[in-house]
């Protein structure tokens, strides 16, 4: 054990130089357990090593001889110019890797100008992350029950969130191994192993037991009258009979911007767009739910040259270099997810801050070498796809 403290110690000490760096210094400070649950994928987790190598077969074409001594790493979506084309991901149960983690993610997000997407599974409550933080604020929607998302769109809505993000490509939790070996789960049970695993992590466990285990906090305050929508929450399952008909239904229900998360096809993405979606995500779910599915940066060229709106992409994007390749090939922001997290998890609001720091440092080097003087000059004549990794 107090080796593990030393090495903590000279761990903080290191000098953190991209995102990797903060992965290892996450992994250092949390239990196995709850780095599992960051980092794990779905069963044999070929996913999370496919988002990767789909990325770093997209090589560049640099052009010489043009003037970027200055440059713009700006983007405009939805209207809006953002200072980087990077919006915070939603993510579940960020309270179990710093405390109050939804809140530290959200006030980092708006002190960098960039959207902070709220998941549905959240640790910190919709009207919590609003009052905490005047950045602007989105909401991911998963569809548990029908009734139990009317009441979640309503609260975001009146807790003026300008954009609701429906995922929908969690019809089924997918069967995450790691997770299975380590009896995680909500409510939180602590087993022998998990006891040891908090015991040897200190840091971790000390701020845990100040501020308790986190939970579900959008559920804290349900109307209690409904069984089905108990029940549904006591299953954790998802209403697998939504369909196009109920993004239809959604639809009415939301008077402002609507994304869908979790698109692969451009077909689906066409249908969206059809039935009033505002824009999509491209998304396997960081690898998570199926695990031999395609990347979404290799849907992004198909559904680019389909649809008009706004995409956005994630999954598997650790490098400004991995930005700007999204971006050559259509999309109009990333979502950051993982990368965010490895930040938060090794040293809070301070980790945040320094992920956002480094991928725009890398983003703007990337730019140079390229010779483009702005983000909005990157586009397909920059790049070569299908180079193998």
């Amino acid at each position: 054990m107090m080796r593990r403290l030393a090495k903590g110690k000279l761990d903080v000490m290191k000098p953190l130089i991209n995102v990797d760096d903060y992965r290892e210094a996450a992994r250092r400070r949390i239990p196995q357990f709850v780095f599992d649950y960051l980092e794990g994928g779905a069963e044999e987790e070929r996913g999370l090593r496919h988002n990767r190598e789909a990325l770093a077969r997209i090589r560049f074409k640099p052009r010489r001889l043009r003037d970027v001594a200055r440059r713009d790493s700006s983007r405009g979506l939805f209207g809006k110019r953002l200072p980087v084309p990077f919006v915070v991901a939603p993510t579940g149960l960020n309270g179990l890797l710093w405390p109050r983690g939804d809140l530290v993610l959200a006030k980092a997000a708006a002190r960098n100008g960039i959207p902070f997407i709220l998941s549905t599974a959240s640790s910190s409550s919709i009207e919590e992350v609003a009052r905490a933080s005047d950045g602007d604020h989105w909401f991911q929607l998963y569809i548990i029950h029908r009734h139990l998302a009317e009441q979640l769109v309503r609260r975001a809505r009146a807790a003026d969130y300008t954009t609701l993000v429906l995922t929908v490509d969690v019809v089924k939790n997918g069967i995450r191994e790691r997770d299975l070996r380590n009896r995680f789960g909500l409510p939180l049970r602590i087993t022998p192993a998990m006891l040891w695993d908090g015991l040897t992590h200190p840091r971790w466990g000390t701020a845990l037991l100040r501020h308790g285990a986190p939970k579900l906090a959008n559920f804290l305050h349900i109307e209690p009258e409904n069984a089905e929508v108990q029940a549904a929450l006591l299953n954790r399952s998802m209403d697998a009979t939504f369909d196009w008909s109920g993004l239809t239904w959604l639809r009415d229900l939301w008077p402002h911007r609507l994304i869908v998360k979790g698109i692969l096809t451009a077909e689906d993405a066409m249908a969206c767009i059809r039935l009033g979606a505002d824009g999509v995500v491209l998304s396997n779910h960081g690898g998570r739910q199926l695990d031999d599915c395609i990347a979404p940066i290799e849907a992004l060229s198909d559904v680019r040259n389909s649809v008009p709106t706004p995409i956005l992409i994630d999954s598997g994007f650790r490098r400004g270099s991995d930005i700007v390749k999204a971006l050559a090939l259509g999309a109009d922001a990333v979502m950051l997810g993982r990368a965010l997290l490895y930040g938060l998890a090794a040293r809070g609001e301070a980790g945040i801050d320094g992920v956002i720091a480094l991928l725009r440092w890398q983003l703007d080097t990337t730019l140079a070498q390229i010779g483009c003087a702005s983000l909005d000059e990157v586009c397909m004549d920059h790049i070569m796809v299908g180079v193998p990794a």
